[in-house]
């Protein structure tokens, strides 16, 4: 039987890479896009939804989860899983970037981070122990150990010893978790920021701790898309050929096909559902926006090369109506669709690294969304 953390790779096409990684909740066919799920819910959809568009993993936020409605609370319902109704797998980050994303209300230290709660300003504490501690209570089939994700232009004293405290904690992380210990995957996370040997350096001290998956944080930061991808190339294919590798929170569609080719496995971004919901929808034309007035009497569906619920059954002048209405619906319809286009996104690029067609699937979404 296929233990969790088994990763085999069933095809290859220049750097690009077809592959099934097995956790506790069943297999994930990568590469792979991983909608957010930050409340423990994807916003605006069900977990049948879901099914239906065939989203094979998605995430669940371990800051977000701890303060509300709480860990303990959820672990005693049986875990993320059983408390949603979510049968397939999860995985958690370690609220690593929401630290980073709240420096005004935090305090870091070696012991770990010190922050106020977006909800009712109270104190709370987090080190890499207890970052672990809730996901294990959660019960995420993948857990991120605690890093800290450092800004865009940080310099390269400061990037430098961030990520010699980020490797001491992902060692933490790992003796807190040992490997094989249980079910529950973790996965270190590359830093370093621009600085390419830095990035070398912390990998080859994660290589060394030993993690069932690596990760690469710290990008999409306020960097410029060269800059983004220039580091990408670099060090995603560094890391451990053998196991998964995923980019965090980096999610335009070309982001997706770049990664790909750089032999990047998992994706995950708020962007297509935050899209959804500001009225921009991604297409196999481009992007369109809603709200246009052009759309106001266009009968046709939003894209005719797609079939999800959305655009089967409803006009571009209905989704129109509804966002300039304001209604629920609208949030609900648009996050189907675009996340259904990303999913079938992904499996068009496993079909192609299959068939050793991926440069040209790559070349046909540049131009379109050039």
């Amino acid at each position: 039987m296929n233990q969790p953390g088994n990763f085999i790779i069933h095809a290859t096409d220049g750097n690009a890479r077809r592959a099934t990684l097995t956790t506790a909740h069943g297999e994930i066919q990568t590469p792979i896009f991983m909608p957010v799920g930050t409340q423990g819910t994807v916003k605006s959809l069900t977990p049948l939804d879901l099914e239906e568009m065939d989203a094979q993993i998605i995430l669940g936020n371990t800051y977000h989860l701890y303060l509300r409605p709480g860990d303990d609370l959820v672990a005693r319902r049986g875990g993320l899983h059983e408390f949603s109704n979510w049968k397939r797998p999860i995985l958690t980050d370690s609220g690593g970037f929401q630290v980073f994303s709240l420096q005004e209300i935090r305090k870091l230290s070696e012991e770990g981070v010190e922050f106020r709660s977006y909800i009712d300003g109270s104190k709370h504490f987090f080190s890499p122990e207890k970052a672990i501690d809730i996901q294990k209570n959660l019960g995420s089939d993948i857990m991120m150990v605690l890093d800290e994700c450092v800004g865009y232009g940080e310099d390269k004293k400061y990037t430098n010893k961030s990520l010699e405290m980020t490797t001491r904690w992902a060692q933490r992380c790992r003796d807190h978790y040992p490997k094989g210990s249980g079910d529950q995957l973790m996965f270190g996370i590359v830093q370093g920021g621009f600085f390419k040997d830095l990035r070398e350096k912390s990998l080859a001290q994660l290589r060394e701790i030993d993690f069932e998956g690596f990760a690469i944080g710290g990008l999409s930061v306020g960097e410029s898309t060269e800059e983004m991808y220039d580091i990408l190339h670099h060090i995603a294919p560094m890391m451990p050929e053998t196991k998964p590798r995923y980019l965090m929170g980096v999610g335009t569609p070309l982001d997706l096909l770049e990664g790909v080719s750089a032999g990047v496995d998992m994706f995950d971004c708020v962007l297509p559902s935050r899209n959804a919901r500001n009225g921009t929808l991604f297409t196999s034309m481009g992007k369109i926006n809603i709200k246009r007035a052009q759309f106001a009497e266009d009968d046709s569906p939003l894209d005719p090369n797609c079939n999800c619920y959305t655009c089967r059954n409803f006009t571009k002048a209905y989704l129109r109506h509804l966002y300039q209405a304001k209604e629920l619906l609208s949030y609900r319809l648009n996050t189907y669709h675009n996340l259904y286009f990303y999913l079938d996104l992904m499996k068009q690029v496993r079909a192609s690294i299959e068939e050793g067609t991926f440069a040209t699937l790559k070349a046909h979404y540049e131009e379109i969304y050039a």
